[in-house]
This record gives structure tokens, C-alpha cells and sequence, in this order.
């Protein structure tokens, strides 16, 4: 690749706390090598920013701006999306490598989780076909953790799910905190948490008494325990400590839900009809407690994933060295890469950084190990702890605040020349693509 090329850099899936972190590690790492990379673009929300040639001039951002990206939460800096290019959809693919070529970029930063790393695989892959001298790397991103293998050895977490396992383990305490001094009345607790249908989410419930002293359940999808099965272990709790503390998956089995599918085809629970907590609490009621008072349910939305607050300091870092340490992979000339996280051995907890080949963590899905799972199936194990523990971190983030009000990152809408003809991407038009 001859002469400095430009960048284009997007975002896909759901925010999480330290997706800026990630997306100014590739930013401020371009920016040092100004005669390896040239401008850098976002594309104005996600891939439908690139396939609309809708892109965000960052380099001509404030670099003040760009560097408080770090306590910025979710997506809003240059926006998210949810839309998925399908293998049939040859016209978005062909469309990509059109901008691509009109705004002379000879790199593509995809941040994302399993899909995102399959669409930076197929653009790197149409690329090297049409001989464009591109190069595409991937961005992990997923408060799931559900990128890649279940051995842990193509990546050891994604960035996001350390701030969502602390906001866990920060909310229970207070939950408990409650449940204890009303359990008179509220005698049951019932706690959703996000996580599709993989516990690493409802897991990290545990990091909040690492010492078993409370009385709580931890019911994972993957668990397979029935409702009548949960309310008998909640009676139990009851009759011998008069309260009880549960936390079901968004995705625990209570039936039919009414699902809502994104265009990725995962269910949305949040967006369905029926939310696992309520559904528990009305089969906990229905039923009768042992003893007076009721079930309450306590269901966060999308705070779980952008209050910044409760963002690991950890996390923040990692995910920044994960942008940088992808611009170090394109710079390398290396295509078809994701950067990804290790951890090191030993007893002391030690992240290293480094890549895996997009084909191998595209679409990807990593299960919740079965051995992570309690012998009774409503909590986890001291080794999931292990794990867990140290990417929670142990000090609050440092957020700027401006008058009382948290000082996040505003970027300037300077966007590059549109050249092209407008586009509606494939999707989006009356015959859409199955």
C-alpha cells in the first residue's frame, strides 16, 4: 500500500460502557502514524453510514473531544446500528467497496460483536476479490462475552462485559441492602438481568457476595430449571432465612414471551411482551409464599450497558488497547484479523494483546461453560469468580462534570463529501432481501 490511506471506522450491535474507549484507541492510534493513515471517518451509524456514504470526519476533530471518548458511554459519538449484510445482499457488499474506493480508503475498523466480525470478514474478503488494496480488522465488542471459543483461547473476554459484570456486582449490593430492610413486606426479590440467552451477564450477580452470606439464587438459561423447580429452592431460602434474593437471565425458560426478533434474528427480550422477572413473580404469587409479604421484580434496562458510572476502570483500558492494538494490526499489513485479549498465566491477573483470524470468531457464539454451573444449578462456581473478578477492577472511573452534569464527548458534524449516488441499503427497500 503506497502512501498514506484513509480510514473508515464503524460501529455495530448494542452500546456498551466502553465502546468509545475502543473507538478512540483506533482514532488516536491512526493519528501517530500520519504516514501510515490518513483521514480518519465514522461511518454515521455503523455500516448504514457506509453503504448511505454518511461519514464523520474525525480527524478533524478536537483531540480534546476525541480523549474524553473514554467516559463516554454507548454509542452516541458516532452512533450504533443493528443491521446485518446477509450473503444475498450483493448489492450492500458491492456498495461498501464503492465508498470504500471513493473516498480512497485503504482501511476499515468494524467494532462489534459475533455478526459485526462476520461482516468485517466478508468485506475483507470481497476486497481482496475486486483487488482493492484494502484492509479490514475487527473490534471486539460485546457485553455478552459470547465471542469466540468456550476454551478461552481465541479470546479471553470482550470489552464491555467487565462494566456490565460491575454494574452487577455493584447493583446487588444495593438490592440486597433492600431486600433485607423490607423483607417484612418484600420478602422476595427477583432480579433480571441482560445477556440473550448466555448467563456470563446474571453470573456476575455473584461478585457481590464472592462469600455466599446472602440469600440468593442465581438462575442462569442454561441452568434448565423449570418455575415450579425455582419457587421450591425460593421457599426453601424463605422458610429458613425469611428472604430471598434471585436473579433470572432475560432468557431464563418461563414460557412463551411473545419474542421480538432484531434484524440479526436474536430475540430481543427487552422489546418482547413478556419479561422473564415479571413472569416469575406472578407464577411466586400465584403459588403463595410461605411466608407474609410478596415477590417483587427489579428489571434495568439499558442502564446495564451505558451508566458510565459503574464502568470498570479495567474494562476502559482494555478496550482502548484493543482499538490500538487493532491499528497496529492493519499497520502491520496484516488483513482479516481481530484483536483480541488474552490472559496470561498466573495467579496474578495480567491481559495481553494480539489477533485472531476474523474466520475463526465470525458469527461465533461462546457458551457459558457447564462447569461454571453450581452442582445445584442455581449459582456458579468459584472458578467463574476467579475469572471474573479482576476485569470488574476496584476504583471508580474518573467522569468529568461540568456544572453538575457529566462532560461527555460532542463531536462536530463535519462530514466528508458525498460522491456518490444516493443509496437505500438492500434491507430497507420495499422487496427485501430474506
Amino acid at each position: 500500500m503506497s502512501g498514506p490511506k484513509n480510514v473508515i471506522v464503524a460501529q455495530s450491535g448494542g452500546p456498551s460502557p466502553v465502546i468509545n474507549s475502543s473507538l478512540r484507541g483506533v482514532i488516536e492510534a491512526c493519528r501517530a502514524q500520519p504516514d501510515v493513515f490518513g483521514t480518519v471517518y465514522g461511518g454515521w451509524h455503523g455500516i448504514e453510514g457506509v453503504l448511505k456514504e454518511e461519514l464523520l470526519d474525525l480527524s478533524a476533530q478536537d483531540p480534546q473531544e476525541v480523549a474524553l471518548l473514554r467516559t463516554t458511554p454507548a454509542a452516541g459519538s458516532i452512533g450504533t446500528c443493528r443491521y446485518k449484510l446477509k450473503a444475498r445482499q450483493e448489492e450492500d457488499f458491492e456498495r461498501v467497496i464503492e465508498v470504500m474506493k471513493a473516498h480512497d480508503a485503504g482501511y476499515f475498523f468494524y467494532i462489534g460483536g459475533n455478526d459485526s466480525m462476520d461482516t468485517a470478514n466478508k468485506v475483507a474478503q470481497l476486497a481482496a476479490r475486486r483487488g482493492l488494496d484494502l484492509i479490514a480488522v475487527g473490534v471486539p465488542k460485546t457485553i455478552d462475552n459470547d465471542v469466540g471459543d468456550s476454551a478461552f483461547k481465541l479470546i479471553d473476554h470482550t470489552p464491555g462485559y467487565g462494566s456490565v459484570a460491575r454494574y452487577w456486582a455493584l447493583a446487588l449490593q444495593n438490592l440486597n441492602e433492600e431486600n433485607a430492610g423490607s423483607s417484612p413486606a418484600d420478602p422476595v426479590m427477583v432480579a433480571q438481568a441482560m445477556g440473550r440467552k448466555i448467563g456470563f451477564i446474571p453470573a456476575a450477580a455473584r461478585l457481590a457476595d464472592p462469600g455466599r452470606e446472602w440469600p440468593m439464587l442465581i438462575a442462569l438459561t442454561e441452568s434448565g430449571v423449570s418455575l415450579p423447580e425455582l419457587a421450591d429452592r425460593v421457599n426453601d431460602l424463605l422458610h429458613r432465612e425469611g428472604r430471598a434474593l434471585v436473579v433470572v437471565s432475560e432468557g431464563f425458560d418461563v414460557g412463551d414471551i411473545g419474542a421480538r426478533k432484531d434484524s440479526f434474528g436474536h430475540t430481543e427480550f427487552g422489546a418482547s411482551e413478556v419479561q422473564a422477572a415479571q413472569a416469575v413473580i406472578n407464577y411466586l404469587n400465584g403459588v403463595g409464599l410461605p411466608v407474609p409479604g410478596g415477590a417483587r421484580a427489579n428489571i434495568p434496562g439499558t442502564d446495564q450497558r451505558h451508566a458510565m458510572i459503574y464502568a470498570s476502570t479495567v474494562d476502559l483500558d482494555e478496550a482502548y488497547h484493543v482499538g490500538c492494538k487493532a491499528v497496529e494490526i492493519a499497520a502491520s499489513g496484516a488483513n482479516g484479523f481481530m484483536a483480541t485479549i488474552l490472559r496470561a498465566p498466573g495467579s496474578i491477573y495480567t491481559a495481553t494483546f494480539d489477533r485472531v483470524a476474523l474466520d475463526q470468531v465470525a458469527n461465533s457464539e461462546r457458551s457459558f461453560p457447564a462447569d461454571w454451573i453450581a452442582p445445584d444449578r442455581l449459582d456458579v462456581t468459584d472458578d467463574f469468580v476467579a475469572y471474573a473478578r479482576p476485569l470488574i477492577g476496584d476504583d471508580w472511573p474518573a467522569i468529568p462534570v461540568v456544572d453538575g452534569r457529566q462532560r461527555f464527548a460532542r463531536f462536530e458534524r463535519i462530514f466528508a463529501s458525498q460522491t456518490l449516488a444516493a443509496y437505500v441499503p438492500q434491507t430497507y427497500r420495499k422487496e427485501t432481501v430474506k
